[in-house]
């Protein structure tokens, strides 16, 4: 369905911020290949800091599961590789990238991924008027099931890949595309969302204009 590798990603932090001293505490990166996913890397980390009281509340991911967890110095080179060139996809994608930035900074390394795409925007041009977007109320309105408790890295991703796909598919049904380009996604990210229906007519029509020629 996608014609190239989407690689979702999920972190769980410290708090909002990478640039306030916050830091990831557990990473799932889920490789979406013809429409399902086929590879995925996940991990708890331990970048030597404390774990607030309030998102072990929320995560259940405690100071002694990190603690015991491989060092930042080795999850996050194993994840860059991971992802390399492929497009890079997240629920809210702008939280997780700027995560993903700042560790690879303080470890002199540099994203490589080919695109950005945000299913959280994508859900909202292509899906107008829902209650919600939240990754735990759009899943359910698209008839989505967490398999296992949310606010942990590997459920979130495993959901927002999901939703990912059901995305790709409502676009090849309702547009006659055959295959779906991440960088097309990534293009309607940026797409005001009362012009994006135009936007993926036209896409489409010339689309298949190009394959008759």
């Amino acid at each position: 369905m996608f014609d190239q590798p989407i690689v979702m990603l999920d972190f769980e932090t410290t708090g909002l911020s990478p640039a306030m001293g916050d830091r990831i505490t557990e990473v799932a990166a889920l490789r979406i290949v013809d429409g399902r996913v086929a590879d995925r890397y996940v991990s708890l980390v331990n970048c030597g800091v404390r774990i607030p009281a309030f998102i072990t509340a929320l995560t259940g991911i405690s100071q002694q599961m990190v603690d015991r967890a491989p060092p930042e110095t080795e999850v996050v080179p194993r994840l860059l590789e991971f992802i390399g060139r492929d497009t890079l996809a997240a629920h809210n994608a702008s939280f997780d990238e700027k995560f993903l930035k700042a560790e690879g900074e303080r470890l002199g390394r540099q994203c490589g991924h080919a695109h950005l795409v945000c299913s959280l925007k994508l859900s909202r041009r292509v899906f107008p008027g829902l209650p919600s977007y939240k990754l735990g109320q759009l899943s359910g309105r698209l008839g989505i099931d967490f398999r296992s408790a949310a606010h942990r890295a590997e459920a979130d991703a495993e959901v927002a890949a999901e939703v990912l796909i059901h995305i790709g598919r409502h676009l090849g049904r309702e547009y006659g595309l055959g295959q779906i380009a991440p960088s097309m996604l990534a293009s309607v990210n940026k797409v005001a969302a009362a012009k994006v229906p135009t936007w993926l007519g036209k896409y489409a029509t010339e689309k298949r204009a190009t394959q008759l020629t």
